[in-house]
């Protein structure tokens, strides 16, 4: 499914608009130009279709090793001199990967901007893929995953729940790998994804703020007009079949409290149902007078609680909805998921209330606004829809349709996905030894 999310009719402006300039190039490369000159800065961005959902079996992770490759230099700049000349201007530079898209990004006096195009183009056109660099990124990525899941109390248990809840998707895996496949990954493995899924045609470029959209395109159409583009990737088109029952899981773990981690699936982030349920979590777990702190963490039932959709920015396929309850230390984690219950039926037996649903749209939106004052986040938007849901305008038909939420929306979505028969439970229980 690919429904828009229709603007409401006769509601108040909005207020996150996003405006931008696309262009196209003959070898496909998109090219997004957001101009402000509020501030003598930019950030240049070039965003990749190229996540863990682009992955198999046998080369999970390859995405997020591709991260770090992308620093080990070519022939014109040696490995980890692209964030030194980057940071000499003034610049700050980083990358991210998630499941749907990997990012590159600039942010630097708008005077450094051509040198980052510059920059990026060269090491997309000519990195430096070689036995070496890959032996030396698949241990950073490898010791970065014993940090970052295997040594934390709660990432192996959050790993085993959407393996649960994503037997068929890729979604199932995590976007930094698995370290077997790590382990054996192979340079023809790295140059295959790189020449397939790092051609111009799979790329988008951003560029927000203080510049002249005309020389800007100019610019990038001389750094990358001589790349050739690459057959399409293939298409993702593995789903999940309908959850038919409850899935269950146990982790244990030396931690000092357990926890109870749920999974519900839903629609991807175009599917009308998104917003609504997206203003649910929200009304759940945001702010000190969320419905579900109040009653759990608040009441000191349990040490936290949250509630969220998806992966940040929503996901391209159909995701989760997601909620996690950590108990307090000494307390049984089965106890605090029998109230979970109680509390989600009561929900939806009695439902919301519009003073609710109100706040929670309130504080979703402030958030939004508060930081798409940056340009950095302007361009982040524009070139992470583009990418995901083929429309940097996304990010406006979100803010439009939030205004348009009626609680009626939120007791149905509540009722429709969050039901015994489509939830995957994985509960961590401390051990003792």
């Amino acid at each position: 499914m690919n429904a828009k999310i229709s603007p409401p009719v006769g509601r108040p402006a909005t207020l996150l608009t996003l405006d931008a300039r696309q262009e196209t190039l003959t070898n496909g490369l998109r090219i997004l130009l957001l101009e402000d000159h509020g501030a003598p800065v930019v950030s240049y961005q070039v965003h990749f279709a190229a996540g863990s959902r682009n992955e198999r079996p046998g080369i999970t992770g390859i995405s997020h090793l591709f991260e770090h490759m992308m620093f080990k230099g070519t022939p014109d700049c040696g490995p980890e001199e692209f964030a030194r000349i980057i940071q000499a201007e003034g610049g700050q530079v980083n990358a991210f990967t998630t499941e749907d898209s990997t990012c590159y990004y600039e942010n630097l006096p708008a005077h450094g901007l051509e040198l980052a195009i510059r920059m990026e183009a060269d090491r997309q056109a000519h990195l430096l893929l070689t036995e070496e660099n890959l032996a030396s990124e698949r241990e950073v990525v490898r010791n970065e995953r014993l940090l970052r899941t295997v040594n934390t109390p709660y990432g192996e248990a959050r790993e085993l729940l959407m393996a649960l809840t994503f037997p068929r998707h890729a979604y199932g895996w995590p976007v930094v790998g698995w370290d077997s496949d790590l382990v054996a990954m192979s340079l023809v493995d790295c140059q295959s994804y790189f020449s397939t899924y790092y051609a111009p045609n799979n790329a988008t470029v951003v560029v927000a703020g203080d510049m002249d959209p005309d020389d800007t395109l100019a610019m990038i159409t001389a750094a990358y007009d001589n790349m050739q583009p690459a057959p399409p990737p293939p298409p993702v088109v593995t789903r999940e079949e309908p959850q038919r029952g409850e899935r269950r899981g146990e982790f244990h773990k030396r931690v000092e409290a357990g926890a109870v981690m749920a999974a519900f699936h839903v629609p991807e982030l175009t599917h009308p149902d998104t917003v609504p349920l997206l203003v649910l979590a929200s009304l759940l777990t945001d702010g000190h007078s969320a419905r579900f702190h109040r009653h759990f963490v608040k009441s000191g039932r349990a040490g936290s609680v949250s509630a969220s959709v998806g992966s940040s920015f929503l996901n391209t396929d159909p995701s989760i909805f997601r909620l996690d309850a950590v108990a307090n230390p000494g307390e049984s984690a089965a106890d605090l998921e029998v109230q979970l219950w109680a509390e989600l039926d009561r929900l939806q037996e009695n439902g919301v209330g519009a003073d609710e649903v109100r706040r929670a749209v309130r504080q979703i939106r402030a958030g939004l606004v508060l930081q798409a004052r940056t340009q950095f986040y302007r361009g982040l938007l524009a070139g992470l829809y583009q990418v995901r849901a083929n429309d940097w305008r996304f990010s406006n038909q979100l803010d439009e349709a939030m205004l348009a939420v009626t609680p009626e929306d939120l007791n149905r979505v509540a009722r429709t996905y969050l039901v015994p028969s489509n939830r995957t439970v994985v509960t961590l229980i401390p051990e003792t030894s």
